[in-house]
């Protein structure tokens, strides 16, 4: 029995974070000595490539190696600066016109066999390409952001995975705005996790870095950047393995920075 773990990283809503999610955790794990691949399923709408900085090496796609026209070696695009991290490309859009589930487990088939983890990136929403992408996995990580209309959505993506039997089934929370819950601004960690009933996985702080990083193609989790954001997703592919990592009370994080001005305000230069 393979002992790689498939898991579909996917939101409800567009926009909370999922592609980079993906990238930025599959170097995550890839830094911890795991192999990963992660898989472009959203073949409508493909960007993964661009956020790892892979889009001038492609060749092939997973297109190709469904057609048989090259094998899957050649289609894998790796990392260059992390060696345990490979990349299979989306195809043409207009591979939506015949890709199936069947084509999807075929692909992520061949995928476990060579590696300890397999990231899904799945298309937002629960339409075809949604379909297609929970069909070869056997966990999932919904991503959210802390806004009414992104939980919702989040909620009827389990509500499908539930009935598809994925699990488990686990939450990120990614762009939490500390000030904003303290100012009951942002739907509280707690109002969330009691809406969508989920293990909370990670919490992710919004971080101007991860746009930063996202327009070089470089995920943050790649280098040894001290943002809140890069540990965060340090913290979930640890969390992924089993280790019991505390998560960060937003509360906690706001007076934390609180002190920290107050300590820059006080100190005299002379």
């Amino acid at each position: 029995m393979s002992t790689t773990r498939t898991i579909l990283i996917c939101s409800g809503k567009g926009g909370v974070g999922k592609t980079t999610s993906t990238a930025n955790l599959g170097i995550a794990l890839a830094k911890q000595g795991k192999t990963t691949v992660v898989l472009d399923a959203d073949f409508g709408l493909r960007n993964l490539d661009l956020l790892l900085g892979l889009e001038n090496r492609i060749v092939y796609t997973a297109q190709e190696v469904l057609a048989e026209s090259c094998r899957l070696e050649q289609a894998l695009v790796k990392h260059k600066q992390e060696p345990n991290l490979c990349l299979l490309p989306a195809g043409n859009p207009r591979m939506l016109e015949w890709l199936t589930p069947k084509d999807m487990q075929s692909i992520v088939s061949l995928l476990e066999k060579r590696f300890d983890y397999v990231l899904i990136d799945c298309p937002a929403g629960i339409e075809d390409g949604f379909k297609n992408a929970v069909s070869a996995t056997r966990e999932a990580l919904v991503i959210t952001t802390p806004e009414v209309a992104a939980v919702r959505d989040a909620d009827r993506v389990i509500g499908l995975l539930n009935i598809q039997g994925v699990a488990p089934v686990q939450l990120v929370l990614n762009r939490v705005r500390p000030r904003m819950m303290t100012n009951q601004e942002m739907l509280s960690v707690d109002d969330i996790t009691d809406i969508l009933a989920l293990p909370l996985l990670g919490l992710v702080f919004e971080d101007e870095q991860v746009i930063v990083s996202t327009n070089r193609g470089e995920p943050l989790t790649l280098g040894d950047s001290s943002a809140p954001a890069a540990q965060a997703y340090h913290n979930i592919a640890r969390r992924l393995q089993g280790e019991e990592i505390p998560l960060m009370d937003p509360s906690q994080a706001r007076r934390g920075l609180r002190a920290r001005m107050r300590k820059l305000m006080q100190t005299k230069i002379f």
